[in-house]
Protein backbone atom coordinates (compact mmCIF):
# COMPACT_ATOMS: atom_id res chain seq x y z
CA UNK A 1 0.00 0.00 0.00
CA UNK A 2 1.34 3.39 -1.36
CA UNK A 3 1.21 5.94 2.00
CA UNK A 4 0.43 9.22 1.99
CA UNK A 5 3.48 11.40 3.04
CA UNK A 6 2.46 15.50 3.63
CA UNK A 7 -0.78 17.35 4.66
CA UNK A 8 -0.88 18.51 0.64
CA UNK A 9 -0.97 14.52 -0.69
CA UNK A 10 -3.53 14.13 2.43
CA UNK A 11 -5.37 17.03 1.16
CA UNK A 12 -5.40 15.81 -2.61
CA UNK A 13 -5.95 12.51 -1.80
CA UNK A 14 -9.35 13.15 -0.22
CA UNK A 15 -10.03 15.74 -3.23
CA UNK A 16 -9.51 12.68 -5.52
CA UNK A 17 -11.68 10.55 -3.12
CA UNK A 18 -14.73 12.88 -3.39
CA UNK A 19 -13.93 12.84 -7.69
CA UNK A 20 -13.69 9.12 -7.64
CA UNK A 21 -17.15 9.06 -5.25
CA UNK A 22 -18.56 11.17 -8.15
CA UNK A 23 -17.71 8.91 -10.77
CA UNK A 24 -18.57 6.04 -9.05
CA UNK A 25 -22.23 7.22 -9.01
CA UNK A 26 -22.60 9.11 -12.21
CA UNK A 27 -21.46 5.46 -13.59
CA UNK A 28 -23.87 3.15 -11.91
CA UNK A 29 -26.52 5.88 -12.83
CA UNK A 30 -25.89 6.20 -16.46
CA UNK A 31 -25.76 2.42 -17.06
CA UNK A 32 -28.30 1.69 -15.22
CA UNK A 33 -30.59 4.01 -16.97
CA UNK A 34 -29.06 2.23 -20.16
CA UNK A 35 -30.66 -1.16 -19.02
CA UNK A 36 -27.64 -2.53 -17.58
CA UNK A 37 -28.49 -5.22 -14.77
CA UNK A 38 -27.66 -4.81 -11.35
CA UNK A 39 -24.92 -6.91 -11.62
CA UNK A 40 -23.62 -6.04 -14.36
CA UNK A 41 -23.32 -2.29 -13.38
CA UNK A 42 -21.63 -3.78 -10.31
CA UNK A 43 -19.21 -5.38 -12.40
CA UNK A 44 -18.32 -2.06 -14.63
CA UNK A 45 -17.67 -0.04 -11.71
CA UNK A 46 -15.92 -2.41 -9.50
CA UNK A 47 -12.25 -0.97 -10.59
CA UNK A 48 -13.35 2.37 -9.41
CA UNK A 49 -14.39 0.98 -6.29
CA UNK A 50 -11.03 -0.71 -5.74
CA UNK A 51 -9.54 2.27 -6.18
CA UNK A 52 -12.19 4.13 -4.01
CA UNK A 53 -10.75 1.35 -1.22
CA UNK A 54 -7.34 1.80 -1.62
CA UNK A 55 -7.54 5.91 -1.25
CA UNK A 56 -9.86 5.40 2.07
CA UNK A 57 -7.09 3.02 3.00
CA UNK A 58 -4.40 5.43 2.08
CA UNK A 59 -6.38 8.31 4.31
CA UNK A 60 -7.01 6.01 7.14
CA UNK A 61 -3.51 5.28 7.77
CA UNK A 62 -2.43 9.03 7.40
CA UNK A 63 -5.58 9.45 10.20
CA UNK A 64 -3.95 7.05 12.31
CA UNK A 65 -0.70 8.40 12.14
CA UNK A 66 -1.69 11.75 13.47
CA UNK A 67 -3.25 10.67 16.10
CA UNK A 68 -0.53 8.59 17.01
CA UNK A 69 -1.45 5.26 16.33
CA UNK A 70 1.57 3.80 14.58
CA UNK A 71 1.71 -0.14 13.88
CA UNK A 72 3.77 -2.68 15.32
CA UNK A 73 6.91 -3.62 13.47
CA UNK A 74 6.32 -6.93 11.86
CA UNK A 75 10.26 -6.96 11.38
CA UNK A 76 13.17 -4.56 11.33
CA UNK A 77 12.50 -4.36 7.59
CA UNK A 78 9.46 -2.27 8.24
CA UNK A 79 10.66 0.75 9.87
CA UNK A 80 10.36 3.21 7.38
CA UNK A 81 6.48 3.36 7.52
CA UNK A 82 6.69 3.70 11.53
CA UNK A 83 9.29 6.55 11.03
CA UNK A 84 7.12 8.59 8.01
CA UNK A 85 4.26 7.68 10.83
CA UNK A 86 6.33 9.28 13.79
CA UNK A 87 6.69 12.36 12.04
CA UNK A 88 3.21 12.75 11.11
CA UNK A 89 2.36 11.87 14.72
CA UNK A 90 4.75 14.61 15.71
CA UNK A 91 2.46 17.23 13.53
CA UNK A 92 6.15 17.86 11.43
CA UNK A 93 7.20 18.61 8.02
CA UNK A 94 10.10 17.35 6.05
CA UNK A 95 11.17 20.70 6.35
CA UNK A 96 11.25 20.78 10.03
CA UNK A 97 13.05 17.22 10.21
CA UNK A 98 15.47 17.82 7.99
CA UNK A 99 16.28 21.25 9.97
CA UNK A 100 16.57 19.04 12.91
CA UNK A 101 18.72 16.39 10.92
CA UNK A 102 20.87 19.29 9.47
CA UNK A 103 20.24 17.81 6.09
CA UNK A 104 18.13 19.39 2.87
CA UNK A 105 14.64 18.83 2.75
CA UNK A 106 15.13 16.85 -0.69
CA UNK A 107 17.01 14.16 1.33
CA UNK A 108 13.74 13.54 3.47
CA UNK A 109 11.61 13.78 0.85
CA UNK A 110 13.59 11.28 -1.52
CA UNK A 111 14.41 8.86 2.03
CA UNK A 112 10.11 9.04 2.66
CA UNK A 113 9.78 8.20 -1.04
CA UNK A 114 11.50 4.99 -0.70
CA UNK A 115 10.21 4.57 2.99
CA UNK A 116 13.66 4.33 4.70
CA UNK A 117 14.65 1.04 2.52
CA UNK A 118 17.96 -0.05 4.01
CA UNK A 119 18.04 2.42 6.65
CA UNK A 120 20.84 1.63 9.22
CA UNK A 121 19.97 0.84 12.50
CA UNK A 122 22.10 4.19 13.96
CA UNK A 123 20.53 6.12 11.38
CA UNK A 124 16.95 5.18 12.29
CA UNK A 125 17.57 6.10 15.86
CA UNK A 126 18.92 9.55 15.05
CA UNK A 127 16.04 10.20 12.90
CA UNK A 128 13.82 8.74 16.00
CA UNK A 129 15.83 10.88 18.49
CA UNK A 130 15.85 14.21 16.16
CA UNK A 131 11.61 14.49 16.64
CA UNK A 132 11.69 13.19 20.19
CA UNK A 133 10.20 9.74 19.56
CA UNK A 134 11.13 6.67 21.09
CA UNK A 135 11.27 2.66 19.96
CA UNK A 136 10.50 -0.27 21.56
CA UNK A 137 12.18 -3.24 20.31
CA UNK A 138 10.82 -7.25 21.18
CA UNK A 139 12.66 -9.94 20.11
CA UNK A 140 10.87 -13.54 20.49
CA UNK A 141 11.93 -17.11 19.63
CA UNK A 142 8.42 -17.42 17.73
CA UNK A 143 7.25 -16.07 14.02
CA UNK A 144 5.78 -12.70 14.40
CA UNK A 145 1.61 -12.65 14.23
CA UNK A 146 0.62 -11.87 10.98
CA UNK A 147 -0.03 -7.93 11.06
CA UNK A 148 -3.90 -6.94 10.56
CA UNK A 149 -2.83 -5.18 7.53
CA UNK A 150 -1.16 -7.65 5.65
CA UNK A 151 -4.42 -10.07 6.57
CA UNK A 152 -6.63 -7.39 4.93
CA UNK A 153 -3.67 -7.09 2.22
CA UNK A 154 -4.10 -10.86 1.41
CA UNK A 155 -7.64 -11.17 1.50
CA UNK A 156 -8.04 -8.73 -1.19
CA UNK A 157 -6.04 -10.69 -3.33
CA UNK A 158 -7.08 -14.65 -2.78
CA UNK A 159 -10.75 -13.60 -3.27
CA UNK A 160 -12.15 -16.38 -4.89
CA UNK A 161 -12.73 -15.89 -8.58
CA UNK A 162 -16.20 -15.43 -9.85
CA UNK A 163 -17.48 -18.97 -12.09
CA UNK A 164 -20.35 -17.27 -14.06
Amino acid sequence: MAVIKTLREYEETRRRLEEVRDFARKQRDALGAAGMPPQHVELAVAPVLVMQDQMEDQLDWYDRARRGQIWPLPDLRAIGLSLIALRIAKGMTQRQLAERLGVNEAQVSKDEKHEYNGISVERAQRIIDAMGGSVTVSVSPEPPPTPEWELEEAKSQTQPASTT
